[in-house]
């Protein structure tokens, strides 16, 4: 067993203490008499360090200074022995004019309780940093220290560097920091020399860095980028300090740097909201959230709290979930205007209800079947979720007078390919469509794939590498556009802020990314090699899936808003009366279950809509 996992026993420490705190005094006196006590004084001396010594052992006894733990010795440990050691001090400092008085003599020179009390505080606590050391440097032996670099030399740079030397000083060695500020580059902090960004990569090749550490919140997404790439490229693994706010109690430690995420891999500039326009469209107003137990309607629901509406109701049907999200929002944030309920959006009598009892003013509808694959084996549920349901919501809110209703769509509706994708751009068409001829200002957000949401092929990818692999992808040349949930929530609600009824709105997802790229990124760093370590696999393109998404129809065009990650489609407008037709028609084929009569009817509605790797594809095809 390593030597610092035998704590020192309290007695020890306690003898030791006392033995310096005589030490202090001896000093103390041979500094005062320039090492040449007097006679007179020599005879007083015994008993001078008897009661020093006295009261040294009940101070040291009622602030515990003795039972910290050495090799964990902080500033707090510090922090107990200077005013333990001071308050005796003080007290023989109140004695001395007491004993002057009765005895015309002072008991303890003033000089050398001075002398003591500084002297006392200086060995205490050095000889608990020079054990702690000798600790340390013990436990290390011969064993090769990884080499560090702290990315930031500032305040949370520093701090990394403090919690890395206290909690994991025998493992890793703090080399350098790195920092863009011209100004602080070529100096050196407590000893450690800060050197520019630009020499990363040369120190990264030429000096074996095992860890690089981000400790800074203002570098530019772009330059994080940059550096994470820099260290992949060469096998370094990469930390990140997570915010202030999150720190236990004010303090950083070792255990709250953690790798980064793949979300980290996609991060961009953050999104500027105009507040004070969203707070106008949701202060004191009554909101209602469906799909609210979903990834990207709880995130709706986090966003919209700081907004203070008047009541915001939590609707999904997924009771397990929306319980979590009600426990987090009662327990954590304290909230008092949510209201939860389950609810199924195809039941019209049920939603019925909900509308009359909370009379919405806004409606964010997230409700919807996703996955594609499985909508692709079951057209009718499609068909009854994400088409009738959404009309369902669509009437009730025109009935209602509801002040806005914000559906969030997908990319997947533009050109589909897939039973899910048509079945939400059908929802699209149906709710521009009554924005003619009711109040509701209806307002479409279509957006690409969302990291970390229910569907998401990220969470699968991290479970496969964990367990050791292999990755599977389903196509080595298959794109995707991605975004974080909040980002996507954060322009739902600027869209739904600004939208005056019957757009679509479009949200800047970056450059599309080719799926493969990401896993080789996301293996890399979890420290692991593709080929060596952990294989990837190509499966094949599943049932409805293509290899590019788009977020235009070939017919559309866009216009930009007055936000820069916001463009507005300009769609043609459908007859609403012929819309209501066609989408009636086709919901009430769901009770004979004739999953080829519906994609049928769908195709009919949408002749852009051309299956890709599905059955449906022979109704495609045009007949002899």
């Amino acid at each position: 067993m390593p030597f610092s996992k035998h704590n020192t026993p309290v007695w020890i420490i306690f003898l030791g203490d006392m033995f310096l705190s005589f030490m202090a005094i001896w000093i103390a006196y041979l500094l005062r008499f320039n090492f040449n006590i007097p006679y007179a004084e020599v005879k007083t001396l015994p008993l001078i360090i008897t009661l020093v010594l006295i009261g040294r052992a009940i101070s040291t006894l009622v602030f515990q200074t003795h039972r910290g733990i050495i090799r964990f010795t902080n500033t707090k440990d510090v922090e107990r022995i200077f005013i333990s050691v001071a308050l005796v001090s003080a007290l023989f400092l109140i004695i001395n004019p007491v004993m002057f008085w009765i005895r015309q003599v002072y008991l303890i020179p003033y000089s050398i309780i001075i002398i003591d009390g500084i002297l006392c505080v200086f060995l205490m606590v050095t000889a608990r940093f020079v054990v702690k050391a000798f600790v340390q440097e013990l436990n290390t032996g011969k064993k090769e220290k990884f080499k560090v670099l702290i990315y930031g030399a500032g305040d949370t740079g520093l701090l990394a560097k403090r919690a890395i030397e206290r909690d994991a000083g025998a493992k890793y060695k703090v080399l350098n920091y790195i920092d863009d500020n011209p100004q602080k580059v070529g100096k050196k902090v407590q000893g450690i020399f800060i050197k520019s960004g630009a020499d990363l990569q040369e120190m990264l090749i030429h000096q074996n860095i095992k860890l690089l550490i981000l400790a800074t919140e203002t570098i530019a997404p772009a330059k994080k980028q940059q550096v994470i790439d820099i260290c992949l490229a060469n096998n370094t693994r990469i930390y990140n300090v997570p915010p202030v706010k999150r720190w236990i109690n004010g303090e950083l430690s070792f255990k709250q740097i953690k790798k980064i995420d793949v979300k980290d891999l996609l991060e961009r500039d953050p999104i500027r909201l105009d507040t004070k326009l969203i707070e106008e469209n949701l202060t004191g107003k009554t909101v209602i959230v469906t799909g609210a137990a979903g990834s990207i309607g709880s995130e709706m629901v986090r966003q919209i709290l700081p907004f203070k509406p008047a009541k915001l109701v939590l609707l999904d049907q997924a009771e397990s979930p929306l319980y979590e999200l009600e426990r987090e929002l009662l327990d954590e944030r304290n909230v008092s205007c949510v209201e939860v309920v389950i609810g199924d959006i195809r039941s019209k009598e049920r939603m019925e209800r909900v509308f009359a009892h909370f009379k919405p003013k806004v409606v964010f509808h997230a409700a919807a079947y996703k996955h594609v694959p499985l909508m692709e084996s079951n057209p009718s549920e499609a068909l009854l979720t994400n088409v009738h349901g959404t009309r369902v919501l669509a009437d009730l809110s025109c009935q209602f007078k509801v002040e806005k209703f914000v559906m969030v769509s997908t990319d997947k509706a533009v050109n589909p390919t897939n039973v899910m994708g048509a079945s939400k751009r059908i929802a699209e068409i149906y709710v521009q469509s009554l924005g003619q001829v009711c109040e509701t200002k209806f307002i479409t957000t279509r957006f690409g794939n969302v990291l970390g949401s229910n569907g998401s092929v990220i969470p699968i990818f991290k479970k496969q590498i964990e367990r050791g692999g292999p990755v599977t992808v389903t196509h080595p040349d298959i794109n995707r556009f991605f975004m974080t949930i909040p980002e996507a929530c954060q322009l739902v609600l600027e869209a739904g802020t600004i939208g005056e009824g019957g757009e679509i709105f479009l949200f800047d997802m970056g450059q599309s990314i080719k799926i493969v790229d990401l896993v080789r990124k996301m293996i890399k760093l979890y420290g692991l090699t593709v080929g060596k370590d952990i294989e990837i696999i190509y499966t094949g393109l599943r049932p409805g899936e293509k290899l590019y998404e788009e977020l235009l129809n070939d017919a559309e065009n866009t216009i930009p808003t007055h936000h820069p990650q916001i463009m507005k489609a300009r769609v043609q407008e459908q007859d609403h009366e012929m819309v209501k037709l066609l989408i009636n028609d086709l919901i009430n084929m769901f009770p004979a279950q004739d999953n080829a009569g519906i994609v049928k009817k769908m195709k009919a509605l949408l002749p852009e809509y051309k299956s890709n790797n599905s059955i449906f594809e022979e109704l495609d095809r045009p007949s002899l």
